[in-house]
């Protein structure tokens, strides 16, 4: 059974950098494409990258796009989600989510439904 597992979230200054993974068990990443969301208290759910499954493509909202970097290890099973000059707005949740093919739609994966349990990220002094 699948299972999706993010990792790396905590405190950081504004500015700052910090980099998140996806890592998953029992199901092979290879073969899909991953996204990464976030979302804020009391807000939707904002999809911010995608990456397919080969690694060939990528996909960024303006809201990140210059600063945040998708990448995969597919021999380690593990998608990253590298985020530089971090704002104290960007304190969300983030999850990563598992599409149903090879390719992202927008900045998410196609038929994205599965989604990891989440990592905090607070940006403060």
């Amino acid at each position: 059974q699948l299972q999706l597992v993010e990792s790396g979230g905590g405190l950081v200054q504004p500015g700052g950098s910090m980099r998140l993974s996806c890592t998953a068990s029992g199901w092979p990443l290879r073969e899909y494409a991953i996204g990464w969301s976030r979302q804020a208290p009391g807000k939707g759910r904002e999809r911010i990258s995608c990456i397919s499954a080969s690694g060939n493509s990528t996909s960024y909202s303006d809201s990140v796009k210059g600063r945040f970097t998708i990448t995969r290890d597919n021999a380690k099973n593990t998608v990253y989600l590298q985020m530089n000059s971090l704002k104290p707005e960007e304190r969300d949740v983030y999850y990563c989510v598992i599409g149903n093919d090879t390719d992202c739609s927008g900045n998410t994966p196609h038929g994205a439904d599965k989604w990891g349990q989440g990592t905090q990220v607070t940006v403060s002094t």
